[in-house]
């Protein structure tokens, strides 16, 4: 059913550039608001329209820095206090995913406090993409809408063409991601086994599958300092692999990341829009998520199913 209240659609500061498109998608202008920064680094965002008894929709990716988060926690506050009828914050990316639990002692289960933390802010519904951990939409009360950048990723390895294609993972962690893949190509799957000498840094790493003269993809849900993926790629391709490829949702691509990546044996590296590239690449392809999401956002408002809109 229709509702009554009317849709619109706001923009975070990180993720303008992302919500532009989504809202030209979805055949309306973007909501107008502002932030206002204070000489001390203070920020109070503000909407300059009225939200009373909108459906309201805040996009924002919440990678670094923390401001992003934050910014999206007020913006979700201040359309409380404005009396919106229902607020769903959209994260393409939803950053602090990978502390999920307590791998060592003494520390945070952040992605547990960003949920509580959005639940406080008042906020009705989630909206993300390909979370690190599947179970942390169970951290949340609330519905989750998780979304699959399979959905976009599918049709781009189809145009490919390739023969004796073989999907690979980066590592153990990334195997149903990789199987699900598989199974929808019925193509064969292999993993990269991986050994850590600490964060952020691959120590062993060795192929569990035969890449013998086979095109391989690696998919994952994140690059950050592409460690893992050079490695895995590097080592794809000296077990006498034709060549490989990468699709991952998440370009975080910090510190050495381009030149790991330009430096690899990857012909190319395929990511979304989820998060803004800091510099251009020959290597680094990009495919917009903005369509996908202006769907779900119109299937959401008109209380329709979503589950015909992701693959898996």
């Amino acid at each position: 059913m229709q509702p009554n209240s009317p849709i619109k659609i706001f923009s975070g500061t990180g993720s303008r550039y992302l919500s532009e498109k989504i809202a030209a998608s979805y055949g309306i202008e973007l909501g107008k608001s502002s932030v206002l920064r204070f000489s001390d680094g203070e920020i109070q965002p503000c909407y300059e329209e009225t939200v009373r008894g909108d459906f309201v929709f805040i996009i924002q990716s919440t990678f670094a820095p923390a401001e992003n988060l934050l910014e999206l926690l007020m913006m979700i506050d201040a359309a409380s206090r404005a009396s919106a009828y229902k607020i769903v914050a959209v994260i393409p990316y939803f950053g602090f995913a990978r502390q999920d639990r307590k791998d060592r002692p003494r520390v945070s289960i952040a992605a547990k406090l960003m949920s509580n933390l959005l639940a406080a802010a008042g906020v009705s519904r989630i909206i993300t993409m390909d979370l690190h951990a599947d179970q942390i939409q169970g951290f949340f009360d609330i519905p989750v809408d998780h979304l699959y950048a399979s959905t976009v990723f599918i049709d781009y390895i189809r145009s490919l063409n390739l023969e004796n294609l073989v999907i690979a993972s980066p590592d153990t962690g990334g195997s149903k991601r990789a199987n699900s893949y598989s199974k929808y190509l019925d193509s064969p799957m292999v993993i990269c086994h991986k050994t850590r000498r600490g964060p952020n840094m691959v120590g062993e790493m060795t192929i569990i599958g035969d890449v013998t003269d086979k095109h391989v993809i690696l998919v994952d849900d994140m690059i950050d300092t592409g460690g893992t993926i050079a490695t895995a790629a590097n080592l794809i391709m000296e077990n006498g692999a034709r060549s490989v490829r990468c699709m991952a949702t998440h370009a975080l691509l910090t510190g050495p990341a381009y030149e790991r990546l330009e430096q690899s044996a990857l012909v190319e590296v395929v990511v979304t829009d989820s998060i803004p590239l800091r510099k251009p690449s020959p290597k680094i392809h990009v495919i917009s998520i903005s369509d996908l999401f202006a769907d779900v956002i119109k299937k959401v408002y008109n209380n329709q199913s979503i589950s015909t809109t992701y693959l898996f």
